[in-house]
C-alpha cells in the first residue's frame, strides 16, 4: 500500500510518519516547516503574545512526553520512504510536476500543513484525502484552534476532527471527532 502525508514536523506529525509508515510500502511525506529545529524556534510564539508562548511550551512538554524525542526514524526499514521538505505556506506554489511521485498512493493524509488550494486540493478531494484537524470543526477552523477554544473557555470544543479535505477549510464531512 502507498500512502502520502501532507504534514509540518512537530513532534506529533513525524511520530504519525513514522507510525503509518509501520502500514505501508511506500510512504511519500510532503513536510513543510519554519524551522528544522524541532520546538526550538520560540521566536515566532513570543513574538504573539507571553499565553500563546506559553500554551505552545506546554503542548511541546506534552508531545515530547507522549511521543518522545520526535524525530522521522521509520521502523522496519523495509519499505520505500520519499520525502519532500518545503517552508510553510509553499505548497500552493509547487508544480505538479515535481510532486508526481507523491500522487500516486492509494491513501492521502493531511495533518498540519497549510491549506491546500488549487490543482492540488482538487486533486485531493477527488482522491477522498483525509484530514486530521486538530479541534473540533465546525466550531474551530484553521491553526491553532485548541489554543482559541482554550482562550475563548470553550473547553468542550478542544479536541480534533477526522474528516474528509474540502475547497473550503475545514469544512469536509465528518468522519470522527473527540474532545
Amino acid at each position: 500500500m502507498k500512502v502520502t502525508i501532507f504534514t509540518s514536523n512537530s513532534i506529533r506529525h513525524n511520530y504519525l510518519c513514522n507510525y503509518v509508515s509501520r502500514f505501508c510500502s511506500e510512504l511519500y511525506i510532503i513536510q513543510e516547516t519554519d524551522s528544522f529545529l524541532i520546538g526550538k524556534n520560540e521566536n515566532q510564539y513570543k513574538k504573539i503574545s507571553r499565553t500563546f508562548f506559553n500554551y505552545f511550551e506546554k503542548v511541546r512538554f506534552a508531545e515530547k512526553k507522549i511521543f518522545g524525542e520526535g524525530y522521522l526514524n521509520f521502523k522496519p526499514k523495509k519499505q520505500t520512504v520519499n520525502i519532500l521538505n518545503l517552508k510553510m505556506g509553499d505548497l500552493n506554489l509547487i508544480q505538479k510536476e515535481k510532486i508526481k511521485k507523491f500522487l500516486k498512493s492509494d491513501i492521502y493524509i493531511v495533518f498540519g500543513c497549510s491549506f491546500i488550494k488549487g490543482f492540488l486540493a482538487s486533486y485531493l478531494i477527488k482522491k477522498k484525502a483525509i484530514n486530521i484537524h486538530m479541534g473540533i470543526a465546525p466550531y474551530y477552523k484553521g491553526a491553532d484552534c485548541n489554543f482559541w477554544a482554550m482562550y475563548d473557555n470553550n473547553i468542550n470544543c478542544v479536541g480534533a476532527t477526522i474528516h474528509f479535505l474540502n475547497k473550503k477549510l475545514d469544512s469536509g464531512n465528518i468522519l470522527y471527532h473527540t474532545n
